[in-house]
């Protein structure tokens, strides 16, 4: 402790109360930003905003759609974006594992060697040798000495975590995993309102021709109609010139062939619906039409329940995920702010060593050695404390990201509900107008003594009848659009897959030979 007081003094950056405070950490201690939301929604007044704290799990089921659960079911097992966010989650484990064990000693290693080694000649040296009486010396150079060297040995070194380096390292993992685990639940929210979405979409659209082709009918025997009594004429003077003339059967024709030139636009659209459904459903785009057998607009009850403002920092992933990013660059802080103080390193070796291998094991090859060390980058202070402003400019950038995200969340709520509110509205008005318009045509189909002064009428009348009864079929699929924003932008539908634990595992396309693997276990938000 004495070591660590002389050492934060002389780096003059965090005291030694806080020192002990923060856990034996340098650094900035995390707590988590508040939010800002409104109090209260703007249409809470609205007899059909319920306030109450309901369950979003399975929003989609306000439908009582059989069809759209089957398909909700299937995109959650074979949409593939889920399964990057899946696959990311488990990048994020592995990077866990990585930072927990740098907690332990960080380099150790076995290792062996063998050396054939020589030494240089040594010096000439006379040799004298007598035979028979008579002596004479010869000088002989001595060869080099060449000797085997065999070692192996156990070598550790290990950075004690005196300044909780190592420690926010993992605590920055663990945040990191929770932010994934928080966008993988954003990409399954975003994925349920896109099949929904897609869905209302489908059924709009086939409505909507369904009525253009109703009115096709009805305006070609108006045609047939004023057609005929072009031709006949009226034999009575006085009602020539009230007769249909040929520019009235021109231009009621024209209209007929405008109400069917919007029949292949629309076709075009469903058409493409069909396909984003299928990129949704992780299947190769084909023709649904005889898999989603026609429908109409699914419809619900007119209330919706959404709580209070202040659930959406609980329930919407990408407010979660946008929180956990926050709190894992102030760990980055820290582990900044550690790089101003020494490090200190045990250094240990075991091992053998011995001139033959037969002797490699035995008492008299064994060394060890074993101390301390440190190192102390004192004159990168420059680049260090920079390094310390640079974490803390990427700290305050995602808390702001935070609160954009608290706030873009509120809107978005608003903005369903007031689609989900007025569409209501509207709808009710052209039912009633399209069911003025539906009496006014059966009574041209009726009346067989039309004559010229009503053909502009009738014109009006059959044209007007296809423009309202498509807006009528956009204002009942903005109805259900409305209320799916609503359930998206509350963050609905993650819930889900720790309830049926159906999406608690990455599937396996049926053409890929990814294994499967269990993503993490639920965690507290």
């Amino acid at each position: 402790m004495t070591v660590a007081a002389v050492v934060l003094s002389l780096s003059g950056c965090v005291s030694l109360k806080d020192y002990i405070h923060n856990g034996f950490k340098v650094g900035p201690s995390y707590c988590a930003p508040q939010g800002t939301t409104a109090e209260g929604w703007i249409d809470e007044a609205d007899v059909r905003v319920q306030q109450d704290a309901g369950d979003l799990s399975c929003w989609w089921t306000v439908f009582q759609d059989p069809l759209l659960d089957e398909l909700i079911a299937s995109a959650r097992i074979q949409n593939l974006s889920l399964r990057e966010a899946g696959f990311r989650v488990l990048q994020a484990r592995a990077q866990l594992g990585i930072a927990r064990g740098n907690i332990f000693p960080q380099a150790q290693n076995w290792s062996g060697n063998y050396q054939r080694r020589g030494t240089p000649a040594g010096p000439v040296s006379p040799i004298e040798i007598e035979t028979d009486g008579t002596a004479f010396s010869v000088n002989l150079r001595s060869q080099n000495n060449f000797y085997d060297q065999w070692s192996h040995g156990f070598n550790l070194a290990w950075e004690v975590d005196f300044w909780g380096r190592f420690r926010r390292a993992v605590l920055a993992a663990e945040h990191t995993l929770e932010a994934s685990a928080a966008s993988y639940d954003e990409v399954l929210v975003t994925l349920l309102g896109d099949i929904a979405a897609t869905y209302v979409h489908i059924r709009t659209l086939e409505t909507r021709i369904e009525f253009v082709q109703q009115n096709i009918s009805e305006q070609r025997k108006i045609a047939g109609i004023v057609r005929q009594l072009h031709e006949l004429g009226d034999p009575r003077p006085e009602r020539r010139f009230e007769q249909p003339r040929r520019y009235h059967v021109e231009q009621i024709e024209s209209i007929l062939a405008q109400t069917e030139s919007h029949v292949p636009q629309l076709e075009i659209e469903l058409r493409e619906a069909y396909n984003r459904l299928c990129v949704l459903l992780g299947i190769p785009a084909r023709d649904l039409q005889q898999e989603l057998q026609g429908g109409r607009i699914p419809t619900a009850a007119s209330e919706v329940v959404v709580g209070i403002p202040a659930d959406l920092l609980r329930r919407r992933p990408d407010i979660r995920r946008a929180e956990r990013q926050v709190a894992a660059q102030a760990e980055q802080i820290g582990i900044a702010e550690a790089e101003l103080y020494p490090s200190f390193t045990i250094v240990g070796t075991l091992g053998y060593s011995a001139p033959e291998f037969q002797r490699l094991f035995s008492n008299q090859a064994f060394n060890s050695a074993i101390g301390p060390s440190f190192q102390w980058n004192i004159l990168n202070y420059g680049r260090i404390r920079n390094n310390v402003r640079l974490q803390d400019a990427r700290f305050q950038e995602l808390l702001v990201t935070y609160q954009h995200a608290v706030l873009r969340a509120n809107a978005e709520v608003e903005n369903g509900l007031v689609r989900f509110l007025r569409a209501q509205d509207r709808a009710a008005a052209l039912d009633r107008s399209v069911a003025h318009m539906q009496r006014a045509v059966a009574g041209i189909e009726m009346a067989r003594e039309l004559r010229g002064a009503d053909a502009n009428q009738i014109a009006i009348i059959t044209q007007t009848k296809v423009q309202q009864q498509d807006l009528q079929a956009q204002a009942h699929g903005e109805i259900a659009q409305g209320l799916i924003q609503v359930y998206r932008a509350l963050g609905g539908g993650w819930e889900v897959q720790y309830i049926s634990g159906e999406a608690t595992q990455i599937p396996p396309s049926s053409d890929s030979p990814l294994p499967v693997e269990s993503l993490p276990p639920p965690i507290e938000h």
